[in-house]
């Protein structure tokens, strides 16, 4: 789908640049789509991808048909998808302002990192906000193993819920574990093929766009690894990990620096 109009409140400075970020294979680049196909009837939009050595979630959004193919553009990193996104985020700011210049004015511009692990953020000066997803396919209990993405991203979109009943997955578990993680931030269940959770994710975006463009939204650095919880081997209740400036403890223990 092509954009067809524009938003009628006036454009801010710049695009507001939104993050997605997550594991392999946890449907990064659908979401993304899905959120093309829900706005670029009334937002301007483009899209930025991340991968290795290869254009291809680049080349899936473009045969997609979700915004003309000029408007998504692929990074290829030739080294950890992280450290595009957060340690050295030249080439993906680079990427985003040519996308600004050459479609100016846009309203929201979609930032997608390569698959990583839980461990993967972005930079607070390369994205205003961001997505961190997880899918029902990777278990159940992935929303408990924390991590910043889980805990601290703007939104955490639990994936293809309409596969759980053939992976096993509860639902409204997985939701309530990651939303106990990130300690009432919003947690997001969604399938594209369920247009009331399509619906959700399009309003959020829309909501941080009103925000930005009224410059009451501040970019927010997930920072060093949050807490995060290791089950007992043995059955036990587990124990809670906590990571500051270097300092790594145990609940109730001591902490201990990495070397």
């Amino acid at each position: 789908m092509l954009e067809t109009s524009s938003p009628s409140t006036s454009a801010p400075a710049r695009s507001l640049r939104l993050g997605v970020a997550g594991p392999v294979g946890t449907g990064k680049s659908s979401l993304i789509a899905t959120v093309c196909r829900a706005l670029a009837s009334e937002l301007r939009l483009g899209v930025v991808t991340n991968d290795i050595y290869t254009d291809e979630d680049a080349r899936f959004l473009r045969s997609a048909g979700v915004l003309e193919p000029d408007r998504i553009r692929a990074v290829e990193t030739g080294a950890c998808p992280h450290t595009a996104i957060r340690d050295d985020i030249t080439v993906n700011l680079l990427a985003v302002e040519d996308l600004e210049r050459d479609f100016s004015p846009l309203d929201v511009v979609l930032i997608e990192s390569g698959g990583d692990n839980l461990t993967a953020t972005f930079s607070p000066a390369l994205v205003d906000a961001q997505i961190f997803v997880l899918d029902v396919a990777g278990g159940g209990d992935v929303a408990r193993k924390g991590g910043p993405g889980i805990a601290r991203a703007d939104l955490l979109v639990v994936n293809k819920t309409d596969l759980a009943p053939y992976v096993g997955v509860d639902v409204a578990t997985m939701v309530a574990d990651a939303e106990a993680a990130r300690e009432g931030r919003q947690v997001l269940a969604l399938s594209r093929a369920d247009a009331a959770s399509v619906e959700t994710l399009a309003a959020w975006v829309r909501g941080l766009l009103v925000e930005h463009r009224a410059g009451t939204h501040t970019p927010q650095d997930p920072g060093p690894m949050a807490p995060h919880f290791h089950a007992d081997e043995e059955g036990g209740v587990g124990t809670l990990h906590t990571h500051d400036d270097g300092q790594h403890s145990h609940d109730g223990q001591p902490a201990h620096s990495h070397p």
